[in-house]
């Protein structure tokens, strides 16, 4: 029975390759529109009415961010999916490898994401207003956003762990400029380091943590839009085995 993951025998690695480009390309955008835009626009971390009355004036803006952030969680589950066509002949455990990692970050995610949702049903459905009083929906409500960010920082340990297996056989293969694969696996260590200065250093994380991420940041971008522009290096129809299983 053909393996339901091998695509390889219908797209050639080019187009394998523009395929996980485009997903990447979803992946960066859904996600910085739920992120950066909706949460970022609508939270503030140390006045839950001014965040509450935000989230209630804009409703939609915020049930669309839940749905960005749904959506950026199936790219990312199918992207090393595809990106594992690429690389099982380079090294087959290291693929999977770095398809377990991203599993488990999107596991984490979509459990995190009940607390996004939370507020909604805090705000909206009916009971809650008889059983709290307002000030104890508008903590409860900052209170669930605070747990959405601690839940995606724990996530991005994984994150940043599928970036190692991603660099290295980046490099392996021969197919990508090497100075990507290089960016991922020192982002990979950024994102360990920005795990911890997280959880330990909690006032001081904000700035450190983009910094020590930067190089993920620089290596994810480059590495989309080399897939999107180039795919792969040559025409071949399949990558170089360049490490032994």
């Amino acid at each position: 029975m053909e393996n339901p993951l091998n695509i390889t025998s219908m797209y050639s690695n080019k187009q394998i390759a523009r395929i996980g480009g485009f997903l990447y390309l979803l992946l960066i955008l859904f996600g910085v529109f739920a992120e950066k835009y909706v949460r970022n626009s609508l939270i503030v971390v140390d006045n839950a009415a001014l965040t509450t009355r935000n989230i209630t004036d804009n409703v939609m803006l915020f049930k669309m961010g839940f749905v960005a952030d749904l959506l950026m969680l199936v790219t990312y589950f199918l992207l090393p999916l595809v990106l594992y066509q690429l690389f099982k002949k380079t090294s087959r455990a290291l693929s999977w490898l770095m398809v377990f990692c991203v599993i488990v970050a999107v596991a984490i995610m979509c459990s995190n994401m009940l607390n996004h949702y939370a507020p909604l049903l805090l705000l909206h459905q009916n009971g809650f207003e008889n059983a709290f009083n307002v000030d104890q929906i508008h903590s409860s409500v900052l209170f669930y956003m605070q747990m959405h960010t601690i839940g995606y920082h724990i996530a991005q340990l994984f994150f940043g762990l599928w970036l190692l297996p991603l660099g290295y056989l980046l490099i392996r293969s021969g197919q990508f400029p090497i100075i990507i694969g290089i960016l991922l696996m020192i982002g990979c260590t950024g994102y360990l380091v920005g795990f911890i200065i997280y959880f330990l250093f909690h006032g001081q994380s904000s700035t450190l943590t983009q910094f020590v991420t930067a190089p993920a940041d620089i290596g994810e971008f480059s590495l989309c839009l080399y897939l999107l522009v180039q795919g792969v290096k040559g025409n071949h129809s399949t990558i170089s085995q360049r490490s032994t299983e």
